[in-house]
């Protein structure tokens, strides 16, 4: 047994990337003129997000900015993410922002956790504010079957949001798919021990990854 680290920003986007899932394009910038040369790569509308190992909880820092169209408003979202970081974590260590491209599409999350009778359990919900707000969420011990996955999105008392309602298309098979290989991934990697990927953004495309934490740690395989 290692001892546990944890994988955030894009460390953990990249590690998810490199697994076979969809993340939303992600470029890390340390300064404003960085981030402003990344969204003009990336694309207008970004949003910005504090880079630390000391923010987990980025929007009650006030450490999230979104929509942003242009220059100005991508430097004033910087200084803005970096003097409420500093504020409230004086002693944190601030490293500059992730530059997104703008999600779209239904907020949901996907995690996973190792119970202590049951092993390694998903969970799947409405995601972004909504996914404390409400605890609309769903269970299954890993590894699930595609009936689980089904029935899980059915599940929820947001599935008519998931399902339609107001004009919201999302592809509900794509996001079957997606909880199956979160399933087969914690089947294949023991070191991980947990996952919050929230939000994903389902839409009528693959579901998109657009924030996660990944806890590793777990036994490794010996070598051969």
């Amino acid at each position: 047994m290692t001892e546990a680290r944890l994988l955030l920003g894009l460390d953990a986007l990249s590690f998810l990337e490199g697994k076979g899932f969809s993340i939303l394009r992600t470029e890390f910038a340390r300064d404003a003129d960085e981030a402003v040369r990344a969204a003009h790569r990336l694309g207008f509308p970004v949003t910005l997000k504090v880079s630390s190992p000391d923010a987990l909880h980025k929007t009650e820092l006030g450490g999230v900015k979104v929509k942003l169209r242009g220059e100005e408003e991508v430097r004033e979202g910087f200084r803005e993410i970096a003097e409420a970081f500093r504020a409230q974590r004086p002693e944190g260590r601030f490293e500059g922002v992730l530059v997104q491209e703008q999600g779209d599409g239904v907020e949901v999350i996907v995690g996973t956790l190792l119970d202590g009778q049951f092993g390694p359990v998903l969970m799947f919900g409405l995601g972004g504010i909504f996914a404390e707000v409400l605890e609309d969420v769903a269970f299954r011990i890993i590894p699930i079957e595609r009936e689980d996955a089904r029935q899980m999105i059915r599940e929820l008392k947001g599935y008519p949001l998931l399902a339609g309602a107001r004009g919201v298309r999302t592809d509900l098979k794509r996001m079957e798919d997606f909880l199956l290989k979160v399933s087969r991934l914690m089947e294949d990697n023991p070191q991980i021990l947990e996952m919050d990927l929230n939000p994903v953004f389902l839409s009528r495309g693959e579901p998109l990854i657009c924030d996660a934490r990944i806890k590793m740690g777990g036994p490794q395989k010996a070598a051969p």
